[in-house]
């Protein structure tokens, strides 16, 4: 049993000596049967959230309405859920209500999937009424029962289906992928930032090319912001190789391959809520993959591109010509490494500076000599001292008086 569990298992004996029930459910337990790393552990019990609060002496209310109290032990936050069933969903995200019951089996019926609906108690014994191991040993995505019935009550649950797709590369069954094409439309009413922590989470799954086909095939991508246009270019992405992204440099592919313009990207990433820190470098790595489709990096350009643009756009570069990921990138590290300056507060020269040297007041003439002699240090040509460059621009001033 891997750490995180055995570190709970006092958690859950303690619930049970107070004569209740206690599993480790969902995710974790997938994992632990895919032989992945656990972060962290779910906990669900038969034990109200009151009841739970008289057996620990330190709990927080997080979702409480829900049946969810954090459990502080040994310095350690565990959230423990009561069992539950949910009634009637109203807004195709959330339950109107839940109500606290002493059935895990019922608990675990409420589940999205059946590989998320296997509990294992804290002898490492699994309980799984709905086949979840066998779908994992089969690498299969399936709903706990009816998927409409499943996506009817939580629309967010087709993302997650491709997510996991995209994550695991396991294939998604038959009447569940169905089920996703017919009731697509119901993606509509899900929040937009929820869409966009599942759209994420798929865009860094090593299968992510061809969840994106599948977005495009079900009819998902229509209840996507600002994606409707985009079914062609989706279902082509198969045809990229583009798993070594990062998560900003897949929204410029994507940018890219949808070929939304430079003017445009901004209202497209506005659409998605993305932060405004991460619209900025990834509107920052577009500038500089569309000079790269027509040219050649220099000095210069590496130089306003800066280290992580200008490899982002090479690698992206690379991907839409069907090359290599990491073609070029060494020769280019290694030439920006060799720049004498990576950015202008490096540049020994200040406007006051040449107000001092030539005795003129300010105005458009003092950038103009700063990018002078940026140009001529990034190229080779001067030295960049503060005495050499006053030197040069001298000499440049003098013979253009004498022209």
């Amino acid at each position: 049993m891997k750490e995180a569990f055995r570190q709970a298992i006092p958690v859950l004996n303690k619930i049970e000596s107070a004569g209740y029930e206690a599993y480790f459910v969902g995710g974790s337990v997938r994992d632990f049967l895919l032989d992945k790393e656990i972060a962290d552990v779910d906990i669900a019990t038969s034990a109200t959230p009151e009841e739970l609060k008289s057996i620990f002496s330190k709990t927080l209310d997080v979702g409480i309405e829900h049946g969810t109290v954090v459990v502080l032990f040994n310095g350690i936050p565990y959230e423990v859920t009561t069992f539950r069933t949910e009634a009637e969903y109203l807004d195709f995200r959330r339950p109107s209500e839940v109500h606290f019951i002493r059935s895990l089996e019922e608990d675990l019926k409420r589940r999205d999937f059946t590989m998320n609906a296997i509990a294992m108690d804290r002898h490492g014994k699994f309980i799984d009424p709905f086949g979840g191991k066998k779908a994992i040993e089969e690498r299969v995505i399936r709903t706990v029962g009816n998927p409409d019935e499943r996506f009817t009550e939580d629309a967010l649950r087709m993302m997650r289906a491709v997510r996991f797709f995209s994550q695991l590369s396991f294939e998604i069954e038959k009447s569940t992928y169905e089920a996703l094409s017919s009731l697509a439309h119901l993606l509509e009413k899900i929040a937009v930032e929820r869409k966009l922590a599942e759209f994420e989470k798929l865009l860094a799954g090593r299968n992510r090319m061809m969840a994106l086909k599948i977005v495009g095939e079900t009819g998902l991508y229509k209840y996507l912001p600002q994606m409707t246009a985009f079914q062609r270019q989706l279902c082509s992405s198969a045809n990229y190789h583009a798993e070594g992204l990062t998560g900003e440099e897949m929204w410029g592919f994507l940018t890219c391959l949808f070929d939304i313009d430079q003017a445009s990207a901004e209202s497209f990433f506005k659409s998605w809520n993305l932060p405004v820190k991460k619209t900025r470098k990834i509107l920052s790595i577009l500038k500089w993959i569309r000079y790269r489709s027509d040219n050649e990096w220099d000095a210069y350009s590496l130089y306003q591109a800066g280290r992580e643009s200008s490899l982002s756009a090479e690698r992206i570069h690379n991907v839409l010509q069907h090359t290599e990921l990491k073609r070029n990138t060494d020769n280019l590290m290694e030439l920006y490494n060799s720049l004498p300056i990576k950015q202008r507060s490096e540049l020994q020269l200040t406007g006051n500076d040449l107000m001092n040297w030539f005795g003129k007041p300010p105005g458009a003439w003092i950038k103009a000599d700063l990018k002078k002699a940026e140009n001529a240090v990034l190229k080779g040509e001067l030295k960049n001292s503060n005495e050499s460059i006053r030197e040069w621009l001298m000499k440049c001033n003098q013979n253009l008086g004498k022209n």
